[in-house]
């Protein structure tokens, strides 16, 4: 059964593209192309009913950014947004890395350094935690699964 890119969230995705935040249009312009260490990034990309901001299919990643709408508050979304990057885990082994929106203009940089230390880890077989600057700790890399019991 399908369950990325489902057609019925087709324009949903289109309209995101074409009204992005100006944090994701700066860091889409980072991340296309293969810039980033030949890595493919797709936009908009839906796993599920979740529409994630980037995503690598290649290892497995998605870029989130937060902007207003997910800080604490009345409108805060800040636990809906873990539950959601742990199911996306869980379910799918899509680890997720947040940002919020002012980071892709004040230190674009450590984004992209994340991203390498995240593929690095996984051809390495990496398992521990990234710490950046600002204090937030990315998940894992996911870790192979165990070999059956016999």
């Amino acid at each position: 059964m399908k369950t990325h890119n489902l057609n019925y969230l087709k324009d949903f995705r289109r309209d995101l593209r074409t009204n992005g935040t100006p944090a994701e249009a700066a860091l889409w312009k980072r991340l296309k192309g293969r810039q980033i260490e030949g890595l493919m990034f797709r936009r908009q990309f839906s796993v599920g009913l979740a529409i994630l901001d980037f995503y690598c299919p290649a290892l497995r990643l998605a870029l989130e950014l937060d902007g207003q709408v997910h800080n604490n508050g009345i409108w805060g979304r800040r636990q809906e947004d873990f539950d959601r990057d742990r199911l996306l885990l869980a379910e799918h082994g899509i680890t997720v890395l947040r940002y919020e929106n002012r980071i892709v203009f004040e230190r674009p940089n450590h984004i992209l350094d994340d991203i390498r230390l995240f593929a690095q880890g996984q051809r390495n077989g990496f398992c521990g935690t990234m710490l950046t600057e600002w204090g937030h700790t990315p998940p894992s890399p996911p870790q192979a699964a165990p070999p059956p019991l016999t």
